[in-house]
């Protein structure tokens, strides 16, 4: 309401638990889960708090404000405010209450940019140290329930095959030419239709509702700009961000969560070894340049006309990579990442499965299985060979390792 948000303005108690009632339902929504109004507040409040901390929401006036939701409403503003520009929470939520009336698929393309793992420099305690048996048997367990659900994947998309042919040219739409999971069972029970007509309604409206939002959001925005401003003359705002790392501890979340004492842990000592590794990267760059310098002023000594030539070679060479690297970020760019509806195709093999749409002949952003399983075979190939190389390194070093052991005797299995 309105009234609840100047009230969040002037840091009215008074609009604190609706606040606090309305982050709770929408982080449950984001993260699958169930929400209930018998719920306590002091469970909403920790959940709150250890979903922003989670999202990347380490302002500690937030986590430092009281657990029976009395207060804190003008920070919760801010909170939901961050939430709606950094997260893209309405729209987010308008792709999780879709209603799926089409068979859909999840499909992603996109490349994994994952860092190279490094070995750290602080060595581990006894508590972190696993027994090697233990991740074995976690290893089977988590093998044995992939293949389960392969298996019940395999099953699923049979029965959707069957479905797709045996109503074949049943459907109006010509493009799509069959029905659907939700259409076959309206038309084996068409009382269904009512609710289903509901719920296409319910949707149309929060959709209108979206549309005005957008037309209205820059000046909830300018809004919010006067927000900071009062805060700002109150001397309310939040410290650097550039200040030490531990003092960005989570420091309520460990009541709810008991793991969570144990990860901030690990948290602040990985970000004691990036500030190590920060400071080494920087002496590094430095002898780096230095060394170039050096080889520059030798350079320069050469022949003008010599050394113009190894330049522009050098500067062709590089302008080349530079290419080739925009070429693969555009690749990665176009990849896929998404639901795609389901339509069988067996006549017209070159037709396509359009993204989250119903498919058309002008569909550009469309894709057919046969495209996205050479994708995915090319993926799984380069996987096996990285996995077979981070075996020999493992190889390698366990036969130093064993050189260094004296009287032991290390046979592989």
């Amino acid at each position: 309401a309105p009234d609840t948000l100047r009230r969040a303005r002037f840091d009215r108690p008074q609009a604190s638990l609706d606040f606090w009632r309305l982050l709770y339902v929408l982080l449950k929504q984001i993260h699958g889960g169930r929400w209930t109004e018998s719920d306590a507040i002091g469970a909403q409040v920790r959940f709150v708090k250890s979903a922003l901390w989670y999202h990347g929401y380490s302002r500690p006036q937030l986590h430092r404000l009281p657990s029976d939701g009395s207060a804190g409403s003008r920070e919760l503003l801010l909170a939901f405010s961050w939430l709606l520009h950094r997260l893209g929470l309405l729209e987010q939520l308008l792709a999780r209450n879709r209603l799926q009336t089409g068979d859909e698929a999840s499909v992603c393309t996109c490349e994994d940019e994952l860092p190279n793992s490094q070995e750290g420099t602080s060595e581990a305690g006894p508590e972190d140290r696993v027994d090697v048996r233990y991740l074995q048997w976690l290893n089977g367990r988590l093998r044995l329930q992939w293949c389960s659900l392969h298996a019940q994947q395999q099953e699923q998309c049979k029965l959707l095959h069957k479905i797709h042919l045996f109503t074949s040219g049943s459907h109006m739409d010509q493009n799509l030419g069959h029905f659907s999971v939700t259409e076959t069972d309206l038309i084996r029970q068409p009382e269904n239709y009512k609710q289903l007509l509901q719920l296409l309604e319910s949707e149309t409206m929060q959709l209108e509702a979206f549309l005005e939002w957008k037309q209205l959001e820059p000046v909830y925005w300018q809004w919010m700009e006067t927000v900071l401003d009062s805060m700002a003359e109150e001397g309310n705002i939040s410290e650097s961000q550039d200040a030490h790392v531990e003092k960005r501890r989570l420091p309520e979340v460990t009541s709810c969560c008991p793991w969570a004492e144990k990860l901030t842990g690990q948290m602040d000592r990985l970000s004691r070894d990036l500030m190590a590794l920060q400071e080494q990267l920087h002496q590094l760059v430095a002898q780096r340049k230095a060394a170039w310098r050096e080889k520059v002023a030798a350079r320069e000594e050469l022949q003008k006309g010599r050394f113009s030539a190894t330049a522009r070679k050098i500067q062709e060479s590089v302008e080349l990579k530079l290419r080739g690297l925009t070429s693969l970020c555009a690749l990665k760019k176009n990849g896929m990442h998404g639901s795609c509806r389901l339509v069988l195709r067996n006549k017209h093999p070159a037709s396509r499965v359009g993204c989250g749409q119903s498919v058309s002949k002008e569909a550009v952003s469309a894709v057919s299985a046969a495209e996205v399983i050479r994708e995915l075979q090319v993926r799984e190939a380069r996987l096996q060979r990285e996995l077979e190389q981070l075996r020999q390194e493992c190889r390698h070093r366990l036969d130093e390792i064993a050189e260094g052991l004296e009287g032991v005797i290390c046979i592989s299995p």
